[in-house]
C-alpha cells in the first residue's frame, strides 16, 4: 500500500518549513527586540530544515512528488517573504533593493521557466550552485536578522546579500542558457 505523502516526515518538515514563515514575519515586523530575537531562532530552524528534510529523504528514501514540489516552494516563500518584511521594517537600504530585486527576478523567473518547461516534458536539474545559491541567501538574510541584535554587521550582510543576488543571477543565467534550445526552437 502507497504511503500518503502527507505523511513522509521530510514533507512534515517542508510544511512545517511553510508555516514558520507567518510567525516569523510577524515577530520581525512588531519590532520589539526580543521578539526579533525569537524570530530569528525560528528563521535559523526553518533555513536548517531545507537541509534536514532533504537529508531525510535521502537517508530514509522518503521521495515523493509532493515534497519535490513543496521543498523549492518552501526556500522561495521564505527567502520572498522575509525580504519583504526586512523591506517593510527598513533593515533593507535602498542598495539592497539592487540584489533582493535580483533574487526576487529569478526565483519568478526560474518557476515560470521550470513550469513552460514542464508541458514539454523537459526537465531542468538543481545544479549544485543553486542549492548553494539557497544557502547564501538563508545566511544572508540571518545576518540581516542579527544585525538589529548585534550591531555593526552591516558590512557582513550587505557582502552576503550582494554574494547572493551575484549567485542568484548567475544560477538565472545558466538555466536560461540551458533551457534556450528548448524556448528558441533551435534544436528541435
Amino acid at each position: 500500500m502507497a504511503r500518503n505523502p502527507l505523511f513522509l516526515v521530510p514533507n512534515i518538515i517542508t510544511i512545517a518549513r511553510i508555516l514558520a514563515i507567518l510567525p516569523i514575519v510577524w515577530l520581525v515586523m512588531d519590532g520589539d527586540i526580543t521578539l526579533r530575537i525569537i524570530a530569528l531562532v525560528l528563521y535559523v530552524l526553518a533555513a536548517a530544515s531545507d537541509w534536514v528534510d532533504g537529508f531525510l529523504a535521502r537517508a530514509w528514501n522518503q521521495y515523493s512528488d509532493l515534497g519535490r514540489m513543496l521543498d523549492p516552494i518552501a526556500d522561495k516563500l521564505l527567502v520572498g517573504i522575509l525580504i519583504v518584511a526586512l523591506a517593510w521594517d527598513g533593515s533593507l537600504s535602498g542598495w539592497d533593493m539592487i540584489p533582493v530585486v535580483a533574487i526576487l527576478f529569478r526565483e519568478f523567473f526560474v518557476s515560470g521557466l521550470r513550469e513552460f518547461l514542464g508541458n514539454k516534458t523537459v526537465v531542468l536539474p538543481v545544479s549544485k550552485l543553486a542549492k548553494w545559491k539557497t544557502t547564501v541567501q538563508l545566511v544572508a538574510l540571518g545576518i540581516i536578522l542579527l544585525e538589529r541584535i548585534v550591531p555593526g554587521l552591516g558590512l557582513v550582510s550587505d557582502l552576503l546579500l550582494w554574494a547572493a543576488g551575484a549567485i542568484t543571477l548567475w544560477t538565472g543565467w545558466l538555466y536560461l542558457r540551458a533551457s534556450w534550445p528548448h524556448l528558441s526552437g533551435v534544436g528541435k
